[in-house]
């Protein structure tokens, strides 16, 4: 499989014939020493925490002049998702068995200092194609360790299972639960909790905190399950269940007699299209991150070293507005502003180096550059200035799905809003 920082082969131990994993990591994908100094956390956070038959194992790790190298336990059974979907019934007390891993897992995280940041179905993956599989955590790049009371600032995670104090940039451990209250959610129902046509909206969307249990299946879902999902999705971090506590939650204690009825095919195909919908977009970043260079990044701290006219180390809403005219950026002043309450709460309408890098990506990403350009011509492969069914099907099917032509319809049908048969460049970054 190919990644953003690099590629994952399967390999072969010599002495005794076990089949493994290992992820080739790039050193020149690795462009700052923030990047390297997050590869080696990764290493080490696997490395501290205790084996378990939950976590995926990290047997070596080692480098040469090209590549850092992490061999690791190979999984062979696929994605949670992918899983559920093939599955001929789905039940609550199918969600249950995989919330209690998910936990598990925050669990063994948390009693040993350690903050997953980034749990998501994506990284969640079965052992082998066995009916009783275990499930395991796969990724860790993202982890840091705490210490109690510790806070931390940085705006990390993917935006569908982000907390709302991560936005806040003021947040602890309990953020691994609201993700696993996500995950759950989308477990039972088939789409997040959270969800916009924009970041900025999703962004919204979180700090409102409004979930939705009217719309199907949650009338026929029990109220022990629901009680979970509203106490793991709590907006305030001193009030939300701990790991202990959601395994101690009667809707995990009583998974035997969890309902055994199918929640429908309506919820298998909403997850289904939610997680072939994350495999475009993510597709979609794969490219854009190839064509970012050195060159581009240290355009921005050159754009932010004259922004900073008294070298304070930080950047006014006005010199970011003016600044962004300049990046040829059409977006409001009101985006702008509801971008600089989410990665900066001293409410003093200023930005330092690593939030203006973070604000200048987003709406960079947002505005029409090339990257896009060069990221829809990936999937525009005849060059007439559209993507058709034909060619997202296609380019779905290349990471290895089958059976994704009804999905990529459908996802074809959401990401094409005029309805012409064809998706165009403005809706394609719209996505």
């Amino acid at each position: 499989g190919r990644g953003e920082f690099g590629v994952t082969y399967l390999c072969i131990d010599r002495g005794s014939r076990e089949l493994l994993a290992c992820k080739s990591i790039s050193k020149r994908k690795l462009r700052t020493a923030v990047d390297v100094e997050d590869v080696r956390r990764k290493v080490a956070i696997m490395r501290h925490l205790p084996r378990s038959s939950s976590i995926v194992s990290l047997r070596e790790a080692c480098e040469d002049d090209n590549a850092v190298h992490l061999v690791m336990e190979l999984c062979e059974g696929g994605e949670l998702f992918d899983r559920i979907v093939a599955r001929g019934r789905y039940t609550e007390r199918a969600a249950a068995v995989v919330a209690r891993t998910v936990v598990e897992v925050v669990q063994l995280c948390h009693r040993h200092g350690v903050i997953h940041r980034d749990l998501k179905p994506e990284n969640f993956l079965f052992a082998n194609k066995k009916e009783n599989s275990p499930l395991k955590a796969i990724d860790f790049g993202l982890s840091v360790f705490f210490k109690p009371g510790e806070k931390f600032s940085e705006i990390v995670g993917s935006p569908y299972y982000m907390a709302p104090e991560v936005l806040k940039r003021n947040y602890g451990p309990e953020i691994d639960i609201w993700s696993a209250g996500v995950i759950l959610y989308i477990l039972l129902c088939g789409v997040p909790p959270f969800w916009a046509e924009s970041e900025q909206g999703g962004a919204q969307a979180i700090l409102r905190g409004l979930i939705d249990f009217k719309r199907e299946p949650w009338p026929s879902i029990s109220e022990s399950a629901k009680s979970l999902v509203k106490q793991m999705l709590e907006p305030d971090p001193k009030l939300r269940l701990t790991a202990k506590q959601v395994l101690e939650h009667p809707w995990i204690q009583m998974l035997r007699r969890a309902p055994n009825i199918p929640l429908g095919d309506a919820v298998k195909s909403r997850l289904k299209q939610f997680s072939m919908m994350n495999r475009f977009q993510k597709k979609a970043l794969r490219v854009i991150a190839d064509f970012l260079s050195n060159e581009e990044v240290e355009d921005i701290k050159d754009i932010f070293q004259k922004m900073d006219t008294d070298n304070d180390g930080i950047v006014s809403i006005e010199e970011l507005k003016a600044e962004f005219q300049n990046f040829g950026s059409q977006l409001a002043e009101s985006e702008i502003q509801m971008l600089l309450e989410a990665v900066n709460t001293n409410g003093k309408g200023t930005l330092d180096y690593g939030e203006f890098v973070a604000v200048s990506l987003h709406l960079k990403r947002m505005a029409n550059d090339e990257h896009l350009r060069k990221a829809f011509s990936y999937f525009d492969k005849d060059g007439n200035g559209y993507i058709e069914p034909d060619e997202l099907r296609n380019a779905l099917m290349e990471d290895g799905t089958d059976d994704c032509a009804d999905v990529a319809n459908d996802i074809f049908q959401e990401v094409d809003t005029d309805k012409d048969g064809r998706i165009s460049y403005e809706e394609f970054v719209a996505m």
